[in-house]
């Protein structure tokens, strides 16, 4: 009944809300690849990160442009700051806000890490949302306790980001073994909607 209702509502309404998750992924997809053809990057993959959807579910995707499919996916933690919460983070560009950015990112330098695999990657803001995240210190790493699969309906706890991207070690695995391979550099699009 409840499927029957959404249809009606979306069809009397026409409402932006009702557009399917997967047209607005596959929206995103072919912009990403354009945006790497035009700036010179990596044309295999990319990272999305979906801020819009329920932290319980995986909202963090490695999609490949060659085969046109997600080939890893995973849970991902939002920061804390500026009373951000499990159900909804507050985005900010700003030093020391400790909260999430926004926007186009390019994937920089492995280096060393304190947490998950002891592996992070720099990110360089491509954008005026994102712009401090390398003075800002926002890096994709990985930290032990996230989980490995989807924990909906509970969220992920506050506390494990000050901003940065922080996913399981398992994904973070994937992801570092991907990214050696390559030698430009590769996207990551934190969006919200």
């Amino acid at each position: 009944m409840a499927k029957i209702f959404r249809l009606l509502f979306c069809f009397v309404f026409a409402s932006a809300a009702c557009a399917q998750p997967e047209a607005v992924f596959s929206q995103k997809t072919n912009e990403a690849l354009e945006y790497c053809r035009q700036h010179d990057m990596n044309s295999d993959f990319c990272f999305l990160m979906d801020l819009s959807q329920h932290s319980g579910k995986n909202r963090f995707f490695v999609y490949s442009f060659k085969t046109k499919t997600v080939i890893a996916q995973g849970l991902v933690c939002h920061g804390t700051g500026k009373n951000s919460t499990p159900e909804k983070p507050v985005f900010s560009n700003e030093v020391g806000s400790n909260c999430s950015s926004t926007g186009k990112f390019s994937v920089g330098k492995r280096a060393y890490s304190q947490w998950g695999i002891h592996v992070h990657y720099k990110l360089h803001g491509l954008e005026r949302s994102n712009s401090n995240a390398f003075k800002r210190t926002v890096v994709l790493h990985s930290y032990t306790p996230v989980p490995g699969g989807e924990i909906y309906p509970s969220h992920l706890p506050m506390g494990w980001s000050l901003g940065c991207p922080v996913i399981a070690d398992d994904l973070m695995r994937k992801i570092d073994t991907l990214l050696q391979k390559t030698t430009k550099p590769t996207l990551l699009w934190i969006y919200n909607e």
